[in-house]
């Protein structure tokens, strides 16, 4: 059968032949760590060349939690794959639906097959253990896993960004989440304080920027004024308070700092453009005033 053609070139991973995996693209680096998310993956039984489930059609497929999975062998075959591989995995019954399956998709006692690809994965069990802590016991945590926590969320949030889900990406940044975790720190160093400050950074950009998308300027501004003080020279805090100004009518102000962002940018087309116009609504602005200042005046 095909299966049985298939598992010839498989290596058994558990030693009982209840799993067995064959490798079509290496990966690189550490093993998946457990309670990681990761995603895309497909599901085949004998003989059928649709999935009976499949995440590969979905623009934004879920991610999938390991410590969830409900296919026992799928979730033990996760845990030997690596970034970026591609890998097959066949299934015998005791480790998938077991002798009763899941009618009406999967037949009682079915072999099945997975294929998986760890496109990128993100170590959700690290920041579960750490927000679980108290404030005090995550104080005593080196700050360098801190900082590994606070980037997992940021890119939790950027991946809901990516999918348009601005809300959920602004809660990723900020609270309870990464924001709060970096506020609670007690550094200890001058360093330390530095360390914190360019974690924040990025949050600031980011909340700011899905605050724009919200049509909440007011917000999006003082995220950007956030950022500024940690760097007053950064261009997208520059650009993101521009952006803000623009919403909010005041173009005078977004006048400003775009020709600051232009300044260290100056071939920046996004920047340009954006000054470009709020340097038509301030010209027509001004003149607007220059003509009603006049009128007065002759009245």
């Amino acid at each position: 059968s095909p299966f049985e053609q298939l598992s010839r070139r498989m290596n058994d991973i558990l030693g009982d032949g209840g799993i067995l995996k064959e490798v079509v693209q290496p990966g690189e680096g550490p093993p998946v760590p457990q309670n990681a998310s990761v995603l895309h993956y497909s599901g085949f039984l004998e003989y059928s060349d649709q999935p009976f489930e499949t995440t590969t059609n979905l623009k934004y497929p879920r991610m999938m939690k390991l410590g969830r999975v409900t296919v026992v062998g799928l979730g033990l075959g996760l845990l030997t794959m690596k970034k970026g591989e591609f890998s097959r995995f066949l299934l015998q019954p005791q480790y998938a639906y077991g002798e009763v399956g899941c009618p009406p998709f999967i037949p009682a006692g079915a072999v099945v097959l997975y294929e998986v690809h760890i496109l990128d994965y993100l170590d959700s069990g690290q920041v579960d253990d750490f927000t679980a802590m108290s404030p005090e016991e995550q104080n005593t945590v080196p700050l360098s896993t801190l900082l590994e926590v606070v980037n997992t969320l940021r890119s939790f949030g950027n991946r809901c960004f990516n999918q348009n889900r601005y809300y959920n990406a602004k809660d990723r940044y900020k609270q309870p989440q990464a924001m709060t975790l970096l506020g609670n720190r007690e550094t200890r160093s001058d360093s330390e304080k530095e360390a914190i400050k360019t974690a924040l950074l990025p949050l600031y950009l980011n909340i700011s920027f899905a605050e724009l998308r919200l049509d909440r300027p007011h917000k999006a501004l003082k995220y950007g004024k956030k950022a500024l003080e940690i760097d007053s020279a950064n261009t997208k805090a520059l650009f993101r308070c521009g952006q803000a100004y623009l919403e909010l009518h005041e173009y005078e102000s977004a006048h400003g700092c775009l020709i600051s962002a232009q300044a260290k940018k100056p071939f920046d087309s996004d920047i340009n453009n954006l000054l470009r116009k709020v340097t038509f609504y301030k010209e027509s602005l001004d003149k607007e005033k220059g003509l009603y200042s006049k009128m007065f005046r002759e009245l």
